[in-house]
């Protein structure tokens, strides 16, 4: 009878695919944090942010041969922003539901019931407001800024990653570092003048 379990190397060595896969482990694999960070920014919810990465990883695996050496993180990250624009772009091409009004029954099961974290801590207060301020930049901004001050990635992996000039990676952080300093300063006015 014909053995058909896993093809065997001479000695115990480990098969081309096993090799490949240890490679990817250690190439990709410490990233997978950070490309959940990136995830997260791009897809806004963590269950979209949890699919996104799947996929991405899915997609880094199968092209993994294909990859050329370089900035394995600017890579992986390139690989995300297109599952995410791809998926994006699917998403607007179905019908979205209009959520339900007030007085719809359906309108109770999307009103948490439970109030919110009251006794968050300043540096918790500090991080929503960053978020929030963060989510108003229009998404090319964003994606730079977190790029480069989240995920500390250099000018030419952003570009990388974005497709775009490195010229435009730096206008495009200008802005986007003028725009949040901006908006920061407004909103701290803005409690200064609620507490008085």
């Amino acid at each position: 009878m014909i053995d058909e379990q896993k093809p065997r190397t001479v000695r115990g060595e480990p098969s081309a695919a096993e090799l490949r896969r240890a490679r990817f482990d250690a190439e990709v694999l410490p990233h997978l944090d950070a490309a959940y960070r990136f995830a997260r920014w791009l897809a806004r919810s963590p269950a979209d942010a949890d699919d996104l990465v799947q996929e991405s990883m899915l997609r880094a695996f199968r092209g993994f041969d294909g990859w050329r050496g370089g900035d394995v993180k600017a890579w992986l990250f390139a690989i995300m922003r297109n599952c995410h624009l791809t998926g994006h772009a699917r998403r607007e091409r179905r019908a979205a539901e209009p959520l339900p009004d007030e007085g719809d029954p359906r309108h109770a099961a999307l009103v948490c019931p439970a109030p919110g974290p009251e006794a968050a801590s300043m540096r918790r207060d500090e991080e929503r407001g960053l978020a929030r301020l963060l989510e108003d930049l229009p998404p090319e901004h964003r994606e730079v800024l977190v790029l480069r001050e989240i995920e500390e990635l250099d000018y030419r992996s952003i570009a990388a990653v974005t497709q775009v000039p490195i010229g435009t990676v730096m206008s495009r952080l200008a802005r986007a570092r003028a725009a949040l300093k901006a908006r920061w300063s407004m909103r701290r006015e803005e409690e200064r003048n609620a507490v008085r």
